[in-house]
């Protein structure tokens, strides 16, 4: 019997993510204008769709 693993495809850095992935420019689109912008400065070590959303929850939550 073979296990299915759920690999997660992982980018070279974001902006190579949301060239590739419509899911996630359309969720990164989305998002407010400043979270937009914190995540950019640190685009290089946001290459998976998780990490993205991740990271854009933990600035969201600051917003309650």
């Amino acid at each position: 019997m073979f296990e299915v693993m759920n690999m997660e495809t992982q980018y070279k850095s974001m902006n190579v993510m949301l060239e590739r992935d419509p899911e996630a420019k359309s969720y990164f689109n989305s998002l407010p204008d400043y979270v937009r912008e914190q995540i950019s400065t640190r685009s290089d070590s946001v290459n998976t769709f998780s990490g993205l959303r991740d990271y854009a929850e933990n600035l969201l939550r600051g917003d309650d």
